[in-house]
């Protein structure tokens, strides 16, 4: 494919953003400044247009180079046709210091021709952004904010927990082991109902019973109850009557939050699950061992769905960070985890992936084993499975096929 006969590089900010395009030798031959508006982004797409050299110039034909992955004028550029190749500021930087070592001037439009002449230089060096169906984009988005609102929701979890240690031990300690701990229903609705150790000491058993039967649970109320009505009333540190209300009112407010926390992951969870199942592709990730819909919509936002993103499997392993990092110089020689170049998320829902696997598929727990009696610890183990988990996946995405564990691990043949 012939190389561009121009680069266009846009330094964008939250209201307006500078445009400039530089033909083969490097000179500025167009700039302009636009606004994060309709009518702005048409004002940028016209000066693309304006640059036409012969009758087979297409506009589509430049690339724009820009800081961003994601955000809305990076979707009004993809949408008018615009072959979008985001750059990390970091990589920015850098190449800012390699052609003014000394000058520490910066300016927005100047940053917009750096960004272009990256492009004219190294343009084999960086990815333009794939392209994925919009309901691929939708489940990013969902699970992703999911997982802001799990964040958040652990955040509240951590913060009611130091609270109450220092206002109502008991409750700490009450389901702690249980799963979900204070994030339970029944936790928040009978700490809601006494949120200090005074208060606590005073429940009677047909309060205690109302509130865990208000939370929903329906299996053995009489034996919760009278565990809770007796731990309640166990003798505990204690600060002033009045410090403690006070303290007490800190807690029903952070108990709000992580109801609202709570809620929001639950909403989150369900519209992501729903729309994952809507994929055509949501079958395919389904058939693989220890995937549910959560699981399912997250790899498949964080992956998308475009068939041509990764060429071979070994790629999509490095891109998820299920595949070692060499450095190599001179003699020495290290084989490093893969942890700057890759996806976070992807890293972190494939480590779960993995470890949910080991109780779903004999031949998982298997690959597990035999790579932990080869030496690699346990986190090093799950990476392998990980990454072997992925090279299947990516056969079954290029070719639509669901997963085969006979294919994936193949017996051995029997000796004649």
């Amino acid at each position: 494919m012939a190389s561009p006969k121009f680069f266009a590089g846009v330094d964008w900010s939250e209201h307006l953003n500078d445009l400039a395009v530089v033909d083969r030798s490097g000179e500025v031959v167009a700039s302009t400044r636009f606004e994060a508006t309709p009518t702005g982004a048409r004002d940028a797409l016209a000066v693309l247009s304006g640059l036409r050299s012969s009758h087979t110039f297409s506009r589509r034909s430049v690339p724009v180079a820009i800081e961003a992955s994601r955000g809305l004028l990076v979707t009004a550029l993809r949408r008018h046709g615009q072959t979008v190749i985001p750059i990390h500021p970091s990589t920015v930087a850098r190449y800012r210091g390699r052609l003014n070592p000394g000058n520490r001037k910066k300016s927005d439009a100047g940053d917009a021709a750096l960004l272009a002449n990256i492009l004219r230089t190294d343009s084999h060096a960086h990815r333009p952004l794939h392209t994925n169906s919009d309901d691929a984009d939708a489940v990013g988005a969902l699970t992703r904010a999911q997982l802001r609102a799990t964040r958040t929701r652990q955040y509240h979890y951590l913060q009611l927990r130091s609270q109450l240690r220092a206002v109502h031990p008991a409750a700490v300690t009450a389901w702690a082991h249980l799963d979900g701990r204070l994030v339970r229903p029944e936790a928040r609705e009978v700490i809601t109902l006494a949120p200090t150790s005074g208060q606590a000491a005073r429940l009677t058993r047909r309060q205690i019973r109302a509130a865990l039967e208000r939370s929903g649970r329906t299996r053995l109320l009489d034996s919760e109850t009278d565990r809770l009505f007796a731990l309640f009333r166990e003798p505990v540190l204690r600060n002033h009557p009045a410090v403690e209300d006070a303290l007490g009112q800190e807690v029903l407010t952070t108990l709000r939050f992580l109801g609202e926390a709570c809620q929001s992951v639950a909403e989150l969870t369900a519209a992501a699950g729903d729309l994952f199942t809507q994929h055509p592709q949501s079958h395919i990730y389904q058939s693989f061992p220890g995937v549910g819909l959560l699981t399912g919509a997250r790899l498949l936002g964080e992956l998308g769905d475009d068939p041509t993103r990764f060429a071979t499997a070994k790629g999509l392993a490095a891109y998820a960070g299920a595949r070692p990092f060499t450095w190599a110089s001179g003699t020495s020689r290290t084989v490093l985890h893969r942890r700057v170049a890759a996806n976070k998320r992807l890293a972190a829902y494939g480590h779960h992936w993995a470890f949910t696997s080991l109780t779903k598929s004999p031949q998982c727990r298997a690959h597990y084993d035999k790579r932990r009696a080869a030496g690699d610890r346990h986190n090093a183990a799950l990476r392998r499975l990980f990454g072997k988990l992925l090279a299947s996946l990516h056969h079954c995405l290029l070719h639509d096929e669901l997963f085969d564990p006979e294919a994936a691990w193949p017996r051995p043949p029997d000796p004649a």
